[in-house]
């Protein structure tokens, strides 16, 4: 059994020993300088983690990892550019560096170049493991237009918001672990159980990032922090404000996210006063656990030896454990 750093050193290798240069350069440019940024690689590294779980042999699953890696940075490169986003872990966003119209081109080419992974590796459950791939694929579109929908509407509900985020992040690593699991030829219970675990890890994650955005340090988070309230976001905290807040703060703050001042830092400190009177950091860190209990309960039914879930595990704490 691999441990989270031999893995981790595996899939930083995997994407060493990819070219993903080519010409013209003006489209292949902006996919290298995306791959090249790095990240945590967290979705490839569920992959691997979740064939070698079920007994499969990970340098079958190689492909998918690289394939569901670019998949999951093509979607950044357009989240950026639709949010207007400056800074992606630490560096230019690359309709900063480029323009709007290669970000657009470029981010086309990786979905493609993400599929062509796919299709490379020849599997029995093929058909399954691109059906996943496809369904995904579409979810995450779905899920990005219920948060631009939630964008101009006032009557989003918490139940909303978590079926959003289900969508747009949760699904990509519940999927990273069902093709590594359907790699590996699990039995149809454990897919779905390995499945539920990404789910719930997955709605964790995007609560932490919530935190993250309000109150992470932007060294370490990588990207400008307080853009969502900036951006008049329809986060978890902010709902979860909206439920738990007087008439007063409730009127207040949705006041201060229709406004789009010049020098949103008053607005930001406003905000967060308002989440600091109403305990809102604590609740989330609440829901956070509770959601990571979840996971850890779909990862005690998997019918397999506790010490071949260690890998997984250790995995899901690191993803949930930064600090804000």
């Amino acid at each position: 059994m691999y441990t989270a750093k031999q893995l981790q050193e595996k899939v930083q290798k995997l994407f060493a020993d990819e070219v993903f240069l080519d010409e013209p350069k003006e489209l292949y440019e902006p996919i290298a300088y995306t791959l090249a940024l790095g990240g945590k690689r967290i979705r490839p590294l569920l992959l691997l983690a979740a064939t070698e779980l079920f007994g499969g042999e990970i340098e079958q699953a190689f492909n998918y990892a690289i394939g569901i890696e670019t998949f999951h940075n093509f979607t950044l490169l357009h989240d950026d550019l639709m949010d207007k986003s400056p800074i992606r872990r630490g560096q230019p966003t690359v309709y900063r560096k480029w323009d709007e119209n290669t970000a657009i081109l470029s981010g086309d080419a990786m979905n493609i170049l993400a599929w062509r992974y796919f299709i490379k590796q020849e599997h029995p459950k093929m058909r399954q493991i691109l059906n996943t791939f496809e369904k995904t694929s579409m979810e995450i579109c779905e899920g990005q237009q219920y948060d631009m929908n939630f964008e101009t509407r006032d009557d989003v509900s918490l139940s909303e918001y978590m079926e959003m985020i289900r969508l747009k992040t949760a699904v990509l690593l519940a999927a990273a672990l069902k093709i590594g699991a359907l790699t590996a030829q699990a039995d149809s219970a454990d897919i779905e159980r390995i499945y539920q675990f990404g789910i719930h890890i997955g709605l964790a994650f995007q609560l932490r990032d919530d935190l993250l955005d309000a109150y992470g340090d932007p060294a370490t988070f990588g990207k400008q922090t307080g853009t969502d309230i900036k951006d008049n976001k329809k986060t978890y905290l902010f709902l979860l404000a909206l439920q738990k807040g007087t008439k007063e703060q409730r009127n207040r703050l949705t006041e201060l996210f229709k406004s789009h001042p010049e020098n949103p830092e008053a607005k930001i400190n406003e905000v967060l006063e308002i989440y600091k009177t109403l305990d809102i950091r604590n609740d989330v860190e609440s829901a956070i656990k509770r959601l990571h209990q979840d996971a850890a309960s779909c990862l005690d039914d998997i019918r397999k030896p506790e010490n071949n879930k260690t890998l997984l595990r250790e995995l899901a704490a690191k993803l949930l454990d930064r600090n804000v």
